[in-house]
């Protein structure tokens, strides 16, 4: 039997963020369950990481965190004046121009965006607590799977900061402004339950079936051709930014690529 990558162990193990992967699927495991994984800026620079070794066999990212919780949010020392060691505390980058701190966020970000990518589908499985940071993790990938004891929270607000992780863009797409902004500015958690009713999550599992929800949801998003999934991921994501005019023209051009394709005519 032919050996995978899983078998030679993980492509990175480090800050409390290990990428593994087994041929088509990619599995990222946050490490730290004694903190609730909680969040750091040495966590976000792994994260990244994870994304840019990806090798080009992954077609499923799966996102998931050990113990309890998925993630409880920032390192709460990043709170404090002295913030984490080596690393620039809130004090530090208030004290900035305009341009360091808007470019030392940008980096935090990348964290939060490769998730996206059109030539993978990423999933977040999602038990316990998943607050703020833990919040716009889980939303920077394409689907959600829940575990029953789920609780979301986007507590930015209420300490008087905003969500900058990425997390506004795809919380109004999902369940609308309206709902967003009462999330947001209040800061409660969200269950399970009210997770599947809004679209915020594909589906709720007791927590003891989590993974194995995830892993049939990620083999039935193996079934269909690699290409044909590519294309109607960047159609559905184009989507709200386009006209119904210019959808039709983008659902045009895409099925041209296909037919060619499936007929041997593609470049």
């Amino acid at each position: 039997m032919a050996s995978s990558a899983q078998d030679l162990g993980p492509v990175l193990d480090k800050d409390g963020v290990r990428l593994t992967v087994d041929d088509a699927i990619a599995t990222v495991t946050l490490t730290n369950p004694a903190k609730r994984n909680a969040q750091s800026p040495a966590l976000w620079r792994a994260l990244t990481e994870a994304g840019r070794l990806l090798p080009g066999s992954v077609r499923v990212v799966v996102l998931r965190g050990e113990g309890k919780s998925f993630s409880a949010g920032l390192d709460r020392q990043m709170f404090t004046p002295e913030g984490i060691e080596g690393e620039p505390s809130f004090i530090d980058l208030a004290r900035g121009d305009d341009a360091e701190l808007d470019a030392t966020i940008a980096v935090f970000q990348e964290a939060f965006t490769w998730w996206r990518r059109s030539d993978i589908v990423s999933i977040a499985a999602v038990q316990g607590h998943a607050i703020g940071a833990g919040f716009q993790l889980a939303l920077a990938c394409d689907l959600r799977v829940v575990a029953d004891d789920v609780q979301f929270a986007m507590r930015e607000t209420s300490l008087g900061l905003v969500p900058d992780l990425t997390g506004t863009h795809p919380l109004v797409g999902l369940v609308g402004y309206a709902r967003a902004l009462e999330i947001c500015a209040t800061g409660r958690f969200v269950t399970a339950e009210e997770s599947v009713s809004t679209g915020l999550a594909n589906l709720a599992v007791p927590a003891a079936d989590l993974d194995a929800a995830v892993q049939d949801l990620a083999a039935a998003l193996l079934a269909a051709p690699r290409d044909a999934v590519i294309e109607t991921k960047a159609l559905l994501r184009g989507a709200q930014d386009r006209t119904f005019e210019e959808q039709r023209t983008a659902e045009r051009a895409a099925q041209a690529r296909r037919l060619r394709d499936l007929a041997g005519l593609g470049e």
